[in-house]
């Protein structure tokens, strides 16, 4: 059978482009996106970002279902941390229960954002990463069925949300994530996009410690790769320059709406940049159909994932559609 493949989405903002656009633009790939044949479309948690336009993922989420049918849709993730257990239980389960058996909730435990803003997001409350296990233990708590207790016991509920089931997804860029995701008997997504040195001994853990659960007897290893693909290398490499740039200027502590595609990158860069750019987008595969269907061969058969869930910052809309487009096609001969 062909690799489960789907797409891990940003909205971006674009350089010299309203911010309504990404969101026009967010519908669109997500609607094509479902007639590719993508499994999952999710949206990633964001702060203070100016090229980022998904501070909010559960609005985003919620816009997405309305504008498509069958796609399962969710969140790649939810910076945990940042939120009460109790919220997004309610947040997620209402989705749930507005589109049954289409919602993903998938969880991080970075804020998304610089420490200034982090602390701004979260205010009064306490614990931050260091609760994320039992957040997250929290949160299957109140998806899971309503508790027999002695009668007038007053106990805490999420309506909606209880014995709705929203399946749980941990993600991680380190070993963190892949230890906490096997002992809790979770699936478990690794951001090799941005994270590829990690990718290898991170899945291998996983499946090493993994401890089967009631709902996922088996592991389910996701792990992100960046897919930058056109009708010619040229063409590829010309548009991955955004990409480039997009880190680089996070690097430099300056991040940028993202930016157009230069001519030649190396002018733009230090060449310890050029370094640091090729150890962080290691988790990249950048050409056209054929580079597509060699690169993404040797990343599955490297990962031993059980799904791709591909992402792309590119500039032009039309070619970053083209990209996913081409893509899956690649993925659906991919075994």
């Amino acid at each position: 059978m062909a690799v489960p493949y789907s797409l891990l989405d940003l909205a971006p903002i674009l350089e010299g482009v309203p911010i309504e656009q990404s969101f026009r633009n967010m519908v669109d790939l997500a609607q094509r996106a479902e007639r590719w044949g993508f499994t999952r479309y999710w949206l990633a948690e964001h702060h203070a970002h100016p090229g980022v336009a998904s501070a909010a993922p559960v609005v985003l989420i919620a816009h997405v279902l309305a504008h498509t049918k069958t796609m399962r849709v969710g969140s790649g993730g939810v910076m945990l941390p940042n939120h009460a257990p109790l919220v997004v239980a309610e947040q997620f389960g209402t989705l749930a229960a507005l589109h049954p058996g289409r919602v993903d909730l998938g969880l991080g435990r970075a804020p998304g954002t610089d420490q200034r803003t982090a602390a701004a997001l979260r205010r009064n409350m306490i614990g931050g990463a260091d609760s994320f296990p039992q957040d997250v233990m929290e949160l299957l708590h109140y998806f899971g069925p309503a508790p027999v207790v002695e009668p007038d016991t007053v106990y805490v509920r999420a309506m909606p949300g209880e014995g709705l089931g929203v399946p749980l997804y941990i993600l991680g860029s380190s070993l963190y994530g892949a230890e906490l995701a096997a002992l809790l008997g979770l699936p478990f997504a690794f951001a090799s996009h941005f994270a590829p040195e990690n990718l290898v001994p991170a899945m291998a853990l996983y499946r090493n410690k993994y401890r089967p659960s009631e709902a996922n007897p088996k592991p389910h290893a996701i792990a992100t790769v960046n897919v930058i693909a056109a009708e010619d290398r040229a063409q590829a490499q010309y548009l991955f320059t955004s990409l480039q740039q997009h880190f680089m200027n996070i690097g430099r502590g300056h991040p940028q709406p993202l930016e157009r595609p230069v001519d030649d990158i190396t002018q733009h860069a230090s060449p310890g940049e050029l370094v640091r750019l090729r150890t962080k987008l290691g988790g990249t595969v950048v050409g056209d159909a054929a580079d597509m269907r060699a690169g993404l061969a040797e990343f599955r058969a490297r990962s031993q994932a059980d799904e791709l869930l591909l992402t792309a910052l590119i500039y032009d809309h039309e070619a970053r559609c083209r990209s996913f487009e081409i893509a899956s096609e690649v993925m659906r001969t991919l075994d």
